[in-house]
């Protein structure tokens, strides 16, 4: 059964040992553990908001289902449901299992007056299933009915997709014909197809696989005035590319109920190596001459000290870590150190060269390898690290995180200004701050930036929220302040939409709200996600 208040399924329990506490201790200071809100009592909080649609034979309206349906995997999500501050839900729920019904239901949004916010695995941390800024009724359409395989061509590598398929179903009904998409965000176990698309997201390994953006061949989008079909082509010249408009539209020009995707052979090997280096300089050296090289690796990941620290506290097993960095600091990577993940994948040939080639590289910067045992615990756990919030929460910490994507010259400042943010703005509210930073894609222009901040809970709601607030807010103008894009994997939602404007500027930004009016002149998915809801 998945969790109503926290991150996946309530029977997987990740736990945090003496060593981590007293670490998080030492760091942030002691917690004060909040007392979670009963189901029950959000429940009730849903009675007290009857539901404003007609009734509708697709269309739910029972309180849990409402509940479920409003709340993604933000900070801001999480406070409100642990203290049991609700706020406005949805009014309906609707499970599609078909694009004819899909394109039913957007017209009865349309008759009624309702805002339709599509959900794909609930997985969003920006807000996106917060209910819109409107006085109208609110229809939330959950696609993950709609998640068949429909058509697979082995000649041209293509997969076309119900767009409801979450990740891990995804790729079971692809490897039972031998065949992978390969695209693993962090949020895999849950999030969609759809979503996946409609956020620009981006997999851990998406430097062999793509983004989402290269994966993406075609599909339908339906549109409250239509459907909107985009055929598949291997290249085209004739004009703007379509399928633009779909990548990153955030649920506001229409849902997408099919997709198609580039997919590829099952690899022959695949290893995961951890390599430590001296310090910060070091490591992005190394990483900025492994992108630029394209030697074909899968994943480069680069955690900075701080993170790197981080990860050996909280991984137990103190007394095998204390003998590692013994080995390490008579390597030369004492303190100060950083830690790479890389991966390999391909045939053996292929494996072995890359191996071999990035090994030269990374022995030039001080590079110490531990071969696959540090990667290959990161691989058997990739997809678990997520359930640490859930422990972190029950020890008494917040976690949030924040992530932009900038040009190599402007890393490092970027890195100490989202930092500093988070840490000085929750020293202005008399609360310390853990932040530590990774660099989790690589390209050879540049890099993304990934910031995580753990502080105190606190057992007040509005001080937990004020600080939740004040710290997205000044990380966000970091970013915006030193030329970051707003989001590098996340998406807009209604967090950061507020910011896209320095990314897009005036003229972009009217541009895309005419072609939100052009698709949805009734304004049906006005959700207030990716720009500012309109009203018609």
């Amino acid at each position: 059964m998945r969790r109503w208040n926290g991150w996946g399924d309530e029977s997987v329990q990740a736990h945090l040992g003496d060593g981590a506490r007293a670490f998080l201790y030492e760091r942030v200071g002691a917690p004060t553990r909040p007392v979670d809100a009963a189901l029950a009592f959000a429940l009730t909080q849903v009675r007290d908001q009857p539901p404003r649609l007609p009734a509708h034979a697709l269309v739910c309206t029972q309180p849990e289902e409402r509940l479920r349906a409003s709340f993604g995997q933000s900070l801001a999500d999480w406070l409100r449901l642990r203290f049991g501050r609700i706020g406005p839900v949805t009014d309906g729920v609707a499970w599609p299992e078909s694009a004819a019904e899909v394109r039913e239901l957007l017209e009865w949004a349309r008759q009624v007056g309702a805002i339709v916010v599509p959900c794909g695995g609930a997985t969003s941390v920006v807000g996106h299933l917060s209910r819109p800024p409107s006085e109208r009724p609110v229809l939330t359409i959950v696609l993950t009915r709609l998640r068949r395989l429909l058509r697979l061509d082995p000649l041209a590598q293509l997969a076309t997709f119900e767009a409801g398929v979450a990740g891990p179903d995804l790729e079971a009904q692809l490897r039972a014909h031998g065949w992978m998409l390969g695209h693993y965000p962090q949020s895999f176990e849950y999030a969609t197809l759809g979503g996946w698309v409609a956020t620009r997201s981006s997999g851990q390994q998406s430097a062999r696989y793509g983004r989402i953006e290269a994966l993406f061949a075609g599909g339908t989008l339906e549109t409250p005035t239509g459907p909107l079909h985009i055929p598949t082509f291997p290249a085209s010249a004739a004009g703007p590319d379509l399928r633009e408009w779909v990548l990153g539209s955030e649920g506001r020009l229409g849902i997408l109920t099919e997709a198609t995707v580039h997919v590829s052979r099952l690899p022959e090997r695949e290893q995961f190596l951890g390599v430590f280096l001296p310090g910060w300089a070091e490591g992005e050296a190394a990483v900025r001459e492994l992108a630029q090289a394209r030697l074909g690796l899968s994943m480069l990941r680069l955690a900075n000290s701080a993170e790197t620290l981080t990860t050996l506290r909280l991984a137990g097993h103190e007394g095998a870590i204390a003998w590692l960095e013994r080995y390490l600091s008579l390597r030369g990577c004492g303190e100060g150190k950083v830690l790479l993940l890389l991966g390999c994948t391909g045939g053996a040939a292929q494996v072995r060269a890359m191996r071999s080639q990035a090994g030269a590289i990374l022995a030039r910067h001080g590079g110490v390898s531990t071969g696959t045992l540090l990667g290959g615990k990161w691989q058997a756990n990739r997809f678990k690290g997520v359930y640490l919030r859930n422990a972190l929460w029950d020890a008494g910490y917040a976690v949030d995180t924040m992530e932009t994507a900038v040009d190599w010259p402007r890393v490092p400042a970027m890195m100490q200004a989202m930092e500093q943010a988070g840490r000085g703005t929750l020293a202005a509210a008399g609360e310390r701050c853990h932040a530590y930073t990774h660099l989790s894609h690589v390209y050879p222009q540049g890099s993304s930036v990934y910031s995580t901040f753990v502080f105190r809970i606190g057992a007040d709601f509005d001080a937990a929220w004020a600080h939740s607030v004040a710290l997205k807010s000044a990380v966000s103008e970091a970013i915006v302040r030193h030329g970051g894009t707003i989001t590098h994997q996340h998406g807009v939602g209604k967090d950061h939409a507020r910011y896209l404007g320095a990314e897009k500027g005036p003229r972009g930004m009217a541009g895309l709200a005419a072609l939100i009016d052009h698709f949805d002149p009734d304004a049906v998915m006005a959700s207030g996600n990716l720009l500012p809801a309109s009203e018609p």
